[in-house]
């Protein structure tokens, strides 16, 4: 990305929020490409731009927050504040001019030659021109507020991604007038005309009847704006007698967060900009000229068309293998009924979970292998079988609508002792959680909120059962959140186990998050934020003394300094590490006499790489793996509950072994860093299409 080179790094690190801006920029690359479908293309476009909001909302405000404090002090990557303020405004104008590029010139015109046009009102033809007076007097015009700017009406406030029309109208004899129009986001941004084939964009039609909001003035001018502001919360869990209560009083503050970005098409006037970055307190380096469509975070609407000829064909997610109770649960699932976005509704396989896991663990590879029939099912066995006596959990981000939900609700309705840990602070996530924790306290469920200053981030489940031969502990331990929507879409990693060193550890774990335990010491687990970074250091060094040594880490970033120079003296010391990172890479590989032995890919595609993999060893010593929640970050090691848990069984670290060697065939697509700081693509087998049909295989 040429408009953020200069001074990227220092010669040991790269910038955070650069590396995600180009992980971002890899993203982009997925809607360029024509070997994927039309609206899967138009789909990649949507996440970039809503990628980047949240980044304005987010990752923006912070570095604001230091040049405001007045830090002139530079980072480990050699950039003060300023520096990397400078990098990110122009990495994404630059972003922001590509992908409106792409869609105008490339998308649009592919739309147009499958039937699917934009049109404008001037384009429309007599008919059509009623039908949209009509739409526009019955659903548009009873929705919309004009505000007007003048000495009785003050400015008036913009909300977060808020889509808005400048207009200038001769109001008296003192010059042209100033209104503010919101695109209500209550109404489709994109409205099919009657013969479906045909869209005009919500503004456009708001654009082409403002006669009917300003009568009796002369219309001077109108363009389109859009404003980001600071979306993060700053909640102090310290200072506060009651989290939930505090964080909604901090939620509906929230709106109210300063404006970080103004995004602009090029016909608004200069005096529009110069009162809009006036009355928001932006600067002109803060707006972003887009000649195209603002806001293209809302092409996920065009991805629902009723086109199926122009999308990716879904795929039907397996029950992993030791799960299917008879040769007829294949054929089970091919007859799933379809619920939500054309989704699957797997059938249970009828088999007995607890009977599975007396025998063997249980890996679950999502989204190839199904949810539904997996933790989802494991869960509902759970909550109706007589002998269980507890279900625990831990709840980050879960999906709207969850059976698995239900079934801690049933659960709790039949005595069992059923407790959830559930996360108020996952951000965007936090009206989510707030409904969810009243829901289940309501049905008699133990809610708890963590430990106080941290995040609970760890996914973890444990079920207690009475059997024969005493108590049993049922322990589930995820990569990935207990999310049905997600599921199908993110590639995550779960282990189901019975070993009762493992039980003790998550036990242990859930009472620290439920009470006032402050256990430090486990059996297996590495838990942050007390022994989970030293415990990969540890191992990184371990592994580098061995003559033979090889580190391969899976993880969507790495960012901790503590661990990218663990990884730095090892490959001094010649052991070879291979890193797959999906997001941001502080770490330079490449580095003469630094980090030589050091490779590092991306694996960007049709699912999010969400697990997090750290394997040490090789096939003739052996291998020690890891899994987990958690990524080689300062928050993730310091400022979270996380937890790491080992591979034991000879079988699934085999499978693990064999799928982390599938991310380094050099015949796959894959982005490669360079020793400049740079990522170039090589082009090859798209590595999720070989995985689905290799479970496709392991099905027949």
């Amino acid at each position: 990305m040429s408009a953020a080179n200069g001074a990227r790094s220092s010669h040991r690190y790269l910038n955070r929020e650069l590396s995600w801006l180009d992980f971002n920029h890899r993203v982009l690359a997925l809607a360029r490409d024509e070997d994927l479908p039309l609206l899967e293309r138009i789909k990649f476009v949507a996440i970039h731009a809503s990628n980047l909001d949240e980044f304005f909302q987010v990752r923006v405000p912070t570095v604001l927050d230091s040049i405001d404090a007045g830090i002139r002090r530079a980072g480990p990557d050699g950039l003060t504040p300023r520096a990397q303020l400078k990098g990110i405004r122009a990495a994404a104008a630059e972003q922001l001019q590509e992908a409106s590029s792409l869609f105008e010139e490339e998308l649009r015109p592919a739309l147009a030659a499958e039937g699917i046009a934009f049109v404008e009102p001037d384009d429309l033809d007599d008919t059509s021109r009623a039908w949209v007076a009509d739409l526009f007097r019955e659903q548009v015009f009873p929705v919309l507020t004009p505000l007007a700017v003048d000495p009785a009406h003050p400015f008036p406030y913009i909300s977060d991604l808020s889509l808005s029309l400048a207009v200038f109208v001769e109001h008296s004899r003192s010059g042209p007038s100033f209104a503010r129009v919101k695109v209500p986001p209550i109404l489709p941004r994109f409205l099919a005309l009657p013969d479906c084939q045909r869209f005009i964009t919500l503004e456009s039609v708001i654009s082409g009847h403002l006669d009917k909001l300003f009568p009796g003035v002369k219309l001077l001018s109108h363009s389109t704006f859009r404003v980001t502001r600071d979306a993060d919360l700053d909640i102090d869990d310290t200072e506060t007698d009651d989290l939930l209560k505090h964080l909604e009083l901090e939620l509906r503050q929230r709106r109210f967060g300063g404006a970080v970005r103004l995004e602009a098409a090029p016909d608004l006037s200069s005096d529009a900009l110069e009162m809009l970055t006036r009355e928001l307190k932006l600067t002109h380096d803060d707006v972003y000229t887009s000649r195209g469509l603002l806001g293209l975070t809302d092409l996920f609407e065009l991805y629902d068309i009723d086109r199926d000829d122009l999308k990716t064909p879904p795929h039907n997610p397996r029950t992993p293998l030791p799960l299917r109770a008879s040769t007829d649960a294949a054929a089970l699932l091919a007859s799933g009924t379809g619920r939500g976005r054309g989704a699957p509704q797997e059938p249970d396989t009828g088999v007995d979970f607890f009977e599975v896991l007396k025998r063997q663990d249980v890996l679950v590879h999502l989204p190839y292998e199904s949810f539904n029939t997996s933790l989802d099912a494991f869960i509902r066995q759970a909550a109706d079988d007589p002998d269980v006596l507890a279900i625990k959990m831990t709840m980050y981000r879960t999906s709207e609508r969850t059976r698995l939900v239900d079934s801690l609700i049933r659960a709790a309705e039949r005595g069992k002792q059923v407790v959830v840990v559930v996360e108020l602070k996952a951000r965007f996530d936090e009206h989510a959680n707030i409904e969810w924790a009243r829901i289940l306290e309501r049905a008699g469920v133990h809610v708890a909120y963590g430990v106080v200053g941290l995040k609970t981030h760890c996914k973890l489940a444990m079920v207690v059962r009475r059997e024969s031969l005493g108590i049993a502990h049922y322990c589930f331990i995820g990569t990935g959140n207990f999310n049905a929507d997600t599921a199908r879409i993110y590639e995550d990693l779960g282990l189901l186990t019975r070993d009762e060193d493992f039980a003790a550890d998550v036990a242990g774990l859930f009472n620290s998050l439920t009470g006032y335990s402050r256990k430090t010491d486990y059996r297996k687990l590495a838990v942050a934020p007390h022994s989970l970074g030293q415990s990969l250091v540890k191992h990184i060094a371990a592994e580098a003394a061995e003559p033979d040594g090889h580190i391969f880490m899976k993880m969507n970033a790495i960012v901790d300094n503590e661990v990218i120079d663990a990884l730095y003296e090892a490959s001094q010391a010649g052991c070879r590490i291979d890193l797959v990172v999906r997001g941001i890479c502080c770490l330079i590989p490449g580095i003469e006499g630094v980090s030589e032995n050091i490779s590092v890919r991306s694996i960007v595609g049709r699912f999010l790489e969400h697990s997090r993999v750290y394997r040490f060893g090789n096939a003739a010593r052996g291998y020690t793996i890891l899994l987990g929640s958690a990524d080689a970050m300062p928050r993730n090691l310091r400022y979270r509950v996380e937890a790491l848990a080992p591979v034991e069984s000879t079988a699934i670290a085999a499978e693990l072994a064999e799928l982390t060697d599938m991310y380094l065939d050099e015949g796959i697509t894959r982005w490669e860093l360079g020793s400049d700081g740079e990522w170039t693509q090589h082009r090859g087998t798209d590595l999720h299409e070989v995985l689905l049909a290799r479970h496709a295989e392991r099905r027949a």
